[in-house]
């Protein structure tokens, strides 16, 4: 289902801000309320209009005091409902805010008024669900239809949901409890599971106190959700008390765009970023108890299982026992899936048109180097790295160039922050970052072709909860520009690379802020005289995020 442009579905929860007659006539108020909405994030603000004189019964418009309910709703109508031109100008300010607005026309004139303005839709009243003459007005309009459920049985709904089959309409049906506000024991969530069957596009009105039930609706498969807002619910009419003040409708956007993030699809299940990044690093594989040679028939006491989850997992236990293993096998060595299927995968001389490389740590450079001639080494260091001897790991003097990538994390879960606002810790990011420069320094005695080789750092700039203003990214930014100046990078070059907007620290959930946006990547670089790392998958992810053209 579409309107003004949104799509309603699996991947986007429609929110109305039901202002209705919550204005008390005054147009300031709508105005205010429409902020307010806009503020927190809803898809469109929805109105209301009647013609009296097409609702109600000469009778009733007389007040002769025959039903004081009426009475009393009509008393405030008459002084809350808004004139046409009100309207006009309302929706010209919704415009100017790029919010969609949506009216609930109680009769068919003010369809026709409202059909003047161009709406993108129409919200029908639970009042009106068996009111088939103003249904069949709006079937007219061909727009689409979102109707209100509450004060109808069941029968009532199929037999209005089929009148609108078969005009091949496009709607959807809000589960409702019209009670202001609605008590908790008569909303009957679960309702919506039975509502999908009559029609599968469902949504929930909720007239109720707080923002529980309509997050639960959202999970339990709510694509629209509309709820009352006010400027103050203790404000004279009968809508204010089941409405959300300002704090109330913020907290609710944000609970639906978190469980519209959440819900996901139920297609076959895939491992998240995050749990790939645990899975590795807490999962069990299985790896070999003792050295074995080419040849050995695997036995239960050839077998441990280990952490990490970098090899054959745990589950293929059986299937290993009996194999015989076509290579030699060091004590700890993970097994693969090739030791089961016989499968064995050889370097080979690898050819590029243009540089080339690959990443390495200390203890497997000699390896990769023995068995591929690659132009480029990039050294990506852990922490652990930089107590370590590096004489016991290289040989050389060795042709090719190198590179440093410096650890995101240092000891106790530190991240590097070289442009961190806390003084403090950005000493203590300099300081480690100079530790990684002196050892970069060392190597360069066994690369006898590399004068002056790369430190490719992500230099920090992290935050764990939103991300950072402009008027605080500045400041970081400012902040390393004082960290560069501070350090010793004689001999070396320091290359900050471009980042994605969620780094894979803690399985994506921090938020990253330098060097992300091109523009602004490409402003600080030229200001602090820095050449930059084009990381292609990151700069990739920011595209994909802030859908941007990656070329």
């Amino acid at each position: 289902m579409k309107i003004d442009n949104k799509i309603i579905g699996n991947n986007h929860i429609f929110v109305i801000a039901e202002i209705g007659n919550n204005h008390n006539g005054d147009v300031n108020a709508a105005i205010e309320l429409i902020d307010i909405a806009k503020d927190a994030g809803v898809d469109c603000v929805k109105f209301q209009m009647r013609n009296m004189q097409e609702v109600y019964t000469n009778r009733s418009l007389k007040k002769d005091g025959q039903d004081l309910g009426t009475e009393y709703i009509l008393d405030l109508l008459e002084r809350f409902e808004l004139s046409n031109s009100q309207h006009k100008k309302i929706v010209q300010y919704c415009q100017s805010k790029d919010i969609t607005y949506l009216c609930t026309p109680w009769d068919i004139k003010s369809v026709d008024i409202l059909e003047s303005l161009n709406l993108p839709a129409f919200k029908v009243a639970s009042a009106d669900l068996t009111n088939i003459p103003l249904l069949d007005r709006l079937l007219l309009t061909k727009k689409p239809l979102i109707i209100s459920t509450g004060m109808s049985t069941e029968n009532e709904i199929i037999m209005t949901t089929n009148h609108l089959k078969s005009s091949n309409s496009e709607f959807a049906l809000l589960h409702c409890n019209s009670t202001y506000p609605a008590p908790f024991h008569d909303i009957n969530l679960n309702w919506l599971s039975r509502l999908k069957i009559i029609h599968p596009m469902v949504g929930y009105s909720g007239h109720e106190r707080g923002t529980s039930v309509s997050l639960a609706a959202v999970a339990l498969g709510a694509k629209i959700i509309e709820r009352h807002i006010t400027l103050d619910r203790r404000m004279e009419g009968p809508d204010h008390a089941a409405s959300l003040e300002k704090k109330e409708l913020t907290h609710l956007l944000e609970g639906i765009r978190e469980l519209e993030a959440a819900l996901g699809t139920t297609n076959e299940r895939h491992l998240s970023q995050g749990e790939m990044i645990n899975r590795e690093n807490l999962s069990k594989s299985i790896v070999a108890n003792c050295h074995l040679n080419e040849g050995t028939i695997i036995k239960k006491e050839h077998l441990k299982i280990r952490s990490p989850g970098q090899g054959l997992s745990a589950q293929y236990y059986h299937q290993l026992l009996g194999k015989k293993i076509n290579r030699d096998i060091k004590e700890e060595d993970f097994f693969y899936k090739s030791d089961i299927n016989g499968v064995t995968f050889k370097p080979k001389a690898y050819s590029f048109n243009r540089p080339w490389g690959i990443p390495v740590r200390f203890h497997d450079f000699e390896y990769y180097n023995s068995i591929i001639k690659p132009d480029i080494f990039e050294f990506h260091l852990s922490y652990t790295d930089m107590n370590l001897n590096i004489n016991d790991f290289f040989k050389g003097p060795y042709p090719n160039q190198f590179v440093v990538h410096a650890p995101e994390l240092f000891s106790k879960g530190r991240l590097m922050d070289l442009a961190s606002l806390d003084e403090k810790y950005r000493v203590y990011s300099i300081e480690e970052t100079q530790r990684v420069i002196d050892l970069t320094k060392k190597m360069k005695k066994f690369f006898v072709n590399c004068e002056k080789p790369m430190i490719v750092a992500n230099i920090g700039g992290f935050t764990m909860d939103e991300i950072l203003s402009q008027k605080d990214k500045n400041k970081c930014y400012k902040m390393f520009s004082k960290s560069l100046i501070e350090l010793d990078l004689d001999g070396v070059e320091l290359i900050p690379q471009t980042m994605a907007p969620f780094p894979w620290h803690f399985g994506g959930q921090r938020f990253q802020n330098l060097f992300v946006y091109a523009e602004e990547s490409k402003y600080w670089c030229k200001k602090l005289n820095l050449r930059l790392c084009f990381d292609i998958s990151h700069s990739k992810l920011m595209c994909n995020y802030f859908k941007k053209r990656f070329f």
